[in-house]
């Protein structure tokens, strides 16, 4: 299973259940990784998508503890274990974990592989990723060159469980 997530410097990823910033290669590398494939995300998460609807060519799976949540065109499910079970009917190697917090948190001890943007910039945030570099069982395997946009600078950094 695989997480995918742009960090700032801080691991931060969101503020005001909004992106820290929109950087276009970034937002083509998610597409071109979760096309066709699975994303798991919360509630919270879908709301922020343009009209609150699912994404595109993907089978979104929301995890809410809201009973009365629905959402259409996507498959809604309640707690980890019924979202692990749902998951059972897809290839492992096709699962996303696209956010937010909370599910990034409860999702990384199933993950495999975390496609990481981390952004050279701290920004005012509430919403954190867990801290790859400060967790023994991952590694990283792969990172791009220097990427800016604007003034921004980036890397596409891949980490794999060890």
């Amino acid at each position: 299973m695989n997480l995918i997530a742009a960090v700032d410097e801080n691991w931060a990823i969101g503020n005001k259940n909004e992106l820290l910033v929109r950087i276009p290669s970034d937002q083509k590398f998610f597409r071109e990784e979760t096309t066709g494939k699975v994303v798991v995300l919360g509630r919270k998460t879908m709301e922020t998508f343009p009209g609150g609807k699912p994404l595109k060519n993907r089978t979104n799976i929301v995890l809410s503890t809201n009973k009365d949540y629905k959402a259409e065109g996507a498959v809604v499910v309640h707690s980890i274990e019924e979202l692990l079970e749902e998951l059972k009917n897809y290839p492992s190697e096709d699962i996303y974990i696209i956010g937010g917090e909370s599910i990034y948190k409860q999702m990384l001890p199933y993950c495999d592989v975390a496609h990481i943007t981390k952004i050279d910039m701290a920004y005012d945030a509430d919403a954190y990723h867990p801290n790859l570099d400060e967790d023994e069982a991952w590694q990283i395997t792969a990172a791009s060159d220097e990427q800016v946009y604007f003034d921004l600078t980036y890397h596409f950094v891949k980490y794999e469980r060890k």
